[in-house]
């Protein structure tokens, strides 16, 4: 056999080429990120809040990074399962996650997760706040907050509240609004928002604390009676509903959120440029008045739209709610 022998500078030249093609691939590829179309993972099931802002943040999104950006919904334990998908996807920017108070922070307590809601995903941003309206069916004694209130409390555990299961936005408001008025309910979960509002439609149940996307058209028709927004300010499209404060509960405040997540590892550069394109859709006016037309939502501050200030939204929400639950013990059935 022979014994090939190539001179020192050009080994050392070869050498250096081979190491700097790995790096040279990286760079290329955040270079020419994205180059094929984007999915987002929803938890929940289609039609929810949820899932039509993903869907309408999405819809900007497609030309605003030059490929179609895709929404998958994964449902099953309240989004645990839709996020886990995620969590184990490769960390090239191809698989996201959008979500909210239940299925970024909550799911954490309340099931036994494979993961780590608080370091297993990358923050992108924040992008909406909405909070829910006190809602109940025809027939339900009190013609006003307080005087619904009054009727609770002197009917401990009478009234039935639907829920979409527990930990949800609906379950969580209505633990505030126990807290602060001192009434008793029983919580009746169900498989998502929809079907709770069904059975409130027909006198199954009496009250639930819904989204505004969810009992808007219900209000509207006459369907059901809003008593109240959990907010400090009235709802843009519902502008007759007081808010919590006005109708008589002074600070039963509530909100929930929608977020956007990449799997852990994820490139710094892909991270921003998937960022600026958010930022950028938030800012649009036009995707502003959709948000609060179709889901009742205002645009996240501009402080929280950055994955650092989302972090620090996320920790901030975790270190108030994860005492709580623990303290209360609630746990999926």
């Amino acid at each position: 056999m022979t014994n090939l022998k190539l001179p020192r500078r050009q080994f050392l030249h070869l050498a250096a080429t081979a190491a700097a093609i790995p790096a040279a691939s990286r760079i290329t590829q955040a270079q020419t990120y994205p180059s094929r179309p984007i999915t987002i993972v929803v938890g929940l099931a289609a039609g929810g809040p949820t899932d039509v802002g993903a869907r309408l943040l999405a819809e900007r999104l497609t030309p605003l990074l030059g490929q179609p950006v895709i929404i998958e919904n994964v449902v099953g334990a309240s989004g645990s399962i839709g996020l886990g998908r995620v969590v184990r996807a490769a960390s090239d920017g191809y698989t996201l996650s959008v979500g909210d108070l239940t299925t970024h922070v909550t799911n954490q307590v309340t099931f036994s997760l494979a993961y780590d809601l608080r370091t297993d995903l990358q923050p992108i941003a924040l992008l909406r706040t909405n909070s829910p309206l006190i809602v109940a069916r025809n027939g339900v004694p009190g013609g006003n907050l307080k005087e619904l209130v009054a009727w609770l409390f002197a009917n401990p555990d009478k009234a039935s509240v639907g829920t979409g299961g527990v930990g949800s936005t609906a379950h969580i408001a209505g633990l505030i609004f126990q807290k602060i008025t001192g009434v008793r309910v029983q919580f009746i979960p169900y498989r998502g928002e929809a079907p709770a509002i069904q059975d409130l439609l027909a006198g199954r149940v009496d009250m639930t604390f819904g989204t505004p996307m969810g009992t808007l058209p219900f209000i509207q028709a006459g369907q059901l009676r809003a008593y109240a927004i959990m907010a400090k300010s009235r709802l843009a499209i519902l502008r007759d509903l007081p808010t919590v404060d006005e109708a008589g509960v002074p600070g039963a405040y509530f909100s929930n959120w929608l977020s956007l997540w990449a799997p852990k590892g994820t490139p710094r550069d892909i991270i921003a440029t998937l960022n600026t394109a958010v930022v950028a859709a938030l800012a649009d006016p036009a995707f502003k008045e959709r948000f609060a037309d179709k889901v009742g939502s205002a645009v996240a501050p501009l402080d929280f739209q950055s994955p650092e200030g989302l972090a620090r939204f996320h920790k901030a929400e975790i270190d108030k709610w994860f005492p709580i639950f623990k303290e209360l013990n609630i746990k999926a059935e």
